[in-house]
């Protein structure tokens, strides 16, 4: 006499169906976030300061691609207001940037919270 259905995935219908699907969903899950991480590096943001004297290009990875500071905000500008409206733009930039990651991941993930610190 042989004994069948014990163990996982002995029989049907038992947790070894829920998990391989578990691990099927996951699997496109992360298909899906690799996609949009390659669709966010190749998308910018800009932000700008002092009246538009530095401006900011910051990607969907949260790199500074650019920083552009004007000419006529060198004359007769000091160092500490210079690195403020530096601070100011690339903040700005940032701030712009996540906001993009949270919309895009929003709606490829169809609202589900993603965990802290994944971006």
């Amino acid at each position: 006499m042989t004994r069948r259905g014990g163990g996982f995935g002995g029989g049907g219908g038992g947790m070894g169906g829920n998990m391989q699907q578990l691990m099927q969903q996951a699997k496109q899950m992360q298909a899906k976030m690799e996609a949009m991480q390659a669709e966010l590096a190749n998308k910018t943001v800009e932000a700008s300061a002092g009246g538009g004297a530095v401006r900011a290009v910051v990607n969907g990875k949260n790199e500074l691609l650019t920083l552009d500071i004007a000419k006529e905000a060198l004359e007769g500008a000091d160092a500490e207001m210079i690195a403020d409206m530096v601070k100011g733009a690339v903040n700005e930039a940032m701030k712009k940037a996540k906001e993009m990651q949270d919309q895009a991941m929003g709606g490829a993930l169809g609202g589900m919270p993603l965990p802290p610190g994944l971006f």
